[in-house]
């Protein structure tokens, strides 16, 4: 028989050649990690082990239904984050160094209207709410801020707000439009210094209780995992529109929870993936910012986002719409332009706010609601006007869209609503008739570039 000989392949005959390959492949695993956690938005050490899930929610709730795809894998402007524990101290000094200021009798606080009104915010005319846009005279004027009439809230609930006096994330559903989502990536110890809260109001309750996930506690607190529910009667709330009463915690948040030092609201629609401590941080206490939203990913003038606002219906009455934009027009807003920088935009997207209570952010709440009371609920459109007229001026983080795609998880509403404010029989179509002499007229050919100023 004839012999068999083995030989050594030549790809391992080489020295060098093998320890080229042993080292790709060693560091391979690490390249890959490196290129594809360093492309998005987020710049922050690698997360924790798993923890377990802070809700088991039934088959039938379907809570991760209808989430929309992100558009953007990378951007330009990634936000780096500091360790958690880091934040967490410094978060937590900051709302004790906070607490201690405030009660300083040299401390600027801002006083609001007391007492009983026509509606839940005076309802007053634009040149009575322009003038509160001056607040120079600091806490010798009092200020409009909602809380003329009564917003339902059950004493244990009301004292819960209260003794918040950190950090808390707020939300709502009104008319069950949307699913209670977790939130994702939080730290070990931030459940033990964030509150959560969720308003609902009867409709979203039953829907709650049709699925058997609410857990009471004493016969007092309701709960689904993270979130505190607190449940308001629709019979008691001071609006008729679903979308009005939902922007009272979500612009009075200051308001309602007076003793907390930052807030994070959040559009039902979203589902938190990110610490919140790690956004406060982040995108307020490290940009020395009084609150931070992100840009709308397309829309840069307020007028656009009327339009657009127009054109898909967000709020049937055009007219309404209109008449608001040349208010605006009319009291001086101005189309964006350079001279509107270190901010790129008019128009934010409002679904994640993130605020440092103080005179500053707290004043321009109270403003913005005012905007909402007097006209409609889509809070982009009082946006701009707000923040360029008011004194003292607020600094705002207006960062990129493409960080917001990175730090919450988008859903559709449960429901498509046959509404979007007004009645059917009293929606009415855009007129097309010409801009000549509408006190927008200058405004629209600024934007346009076809203005001679």
């Amino acid at each position: 028989m004839g012999r068999v000989y083995l030989t050594t392949p030549l790809l391992f005959q080489s020295k060098i050649l093998c320890l080229s390959l042993l080292y790709l492949l060693t560091t391979l695993p690490l390249a890959l990690y490196v290129a594809f956690s360093q492309t998005g938005c987020l710049f922050r050490t690698p997360p924790p082990l798993p923890k377990p899930r802070l809700f088991a929610y039934p088959p039938s709730y379907g809570e991760h239904k209808y989430a929309l795809p992100t558009t953007r894998s990378a951007c330009s402007s990634p936000v780096p984050f500091s360790e958690y524990g880091t934040v967490l101290q410094e978060i937590r000094d900051l709302c004790q160094n906070s607490s201690a200021t405030a009660a300083s009798p040299r401390s600027p606080v801002l006083r609001y209207f007391q007492g009983k009104g026509d509606s839940f915010a005076g309802n007053f005319s634009a040149k009575k709410r322009m003038s509160f846009f001056n607040h120079t005279n600091g806490d010798r004027v009092e200020v409009p801020c909602g809380f003329l009439r009564e917003f339902p809230i059950r004493e244990s609930d009301r004292s819960a707000m209260e003794k918040c006096d950190g950090v808390v994330v707020a939300s709502a559903i009104f008319g069950d439009h949307d699913k209670i989502r977790q939130p994702k990536g939080l730290g070990a110890q931030t459940l033990e210094t964030v509150c959560f809260f969720m308003f609902v109001d009867d409709a979203t309750l039953r829907g709650l209780a049709a699925h058997n996930i609410l857990t009471n506690i004493n016969g007092e607190v309701d709960m689904i995992g993270a979130w505190r529910i607190v449940s308001v009667s629709v019979s008691e709330l001071p609006y008729d529109n679903a979308a009005m009463n939902g922007v009272i915690p979500k612009h009075l948040v200051h308001r309602l929870f007076p003793n907390s030092m930052f807030s994070v609201w959040l559009d039902a629609k979203l589902q938190l993936t990110v610490d919140p401590l790690l956004l406060i941080h982040s995108l307020v206490v490290s940009k020395d910012a009084d609150m931070a939203i992100s840009k709308h990913p397309s829309n840069v003038h307020t007028m656009e986002e009327a339009m657009a606002t127009a054109r898909w219906k967000k709020w049937a009455d055009v007219k309404s719409l209109r008449v608001q934009m040349e208010t605006y027009c009319e009291m001086g807003l101005q189309p964006w332009s350079p001279r509107k920088h270190p901010y790129t935009t008019d128009v934010p997207d409002t679904a994640l706010i993130i605020r440092r209570h103080g005179l500053k952010s707290n004043l321009f709440s109270c403003l913005l609601f005012n905007e909402l009371e007097a006209f409609n609920p889509r809070d982009q459109l009082a946006f701009a006007y707000v923040r360029d007229f008011m004194i003292p001026k607020i600094d705002i983080n207006m960062f990129e869209s493409e960080v917001f795609e990175h730090i919450a998880m988008e859903y559709r509403h449960n429901l498509k609503r046959h509404d979007a404010g007004a009645p059917a029989s009293t929606i009415k179509k855009a007129s097309s008739r010409d801009i000549k002499g509408s006190s927008c007229e200058a405004y629209l050919l600024k934007m346009w570039g076809e203005s001679n100023d």
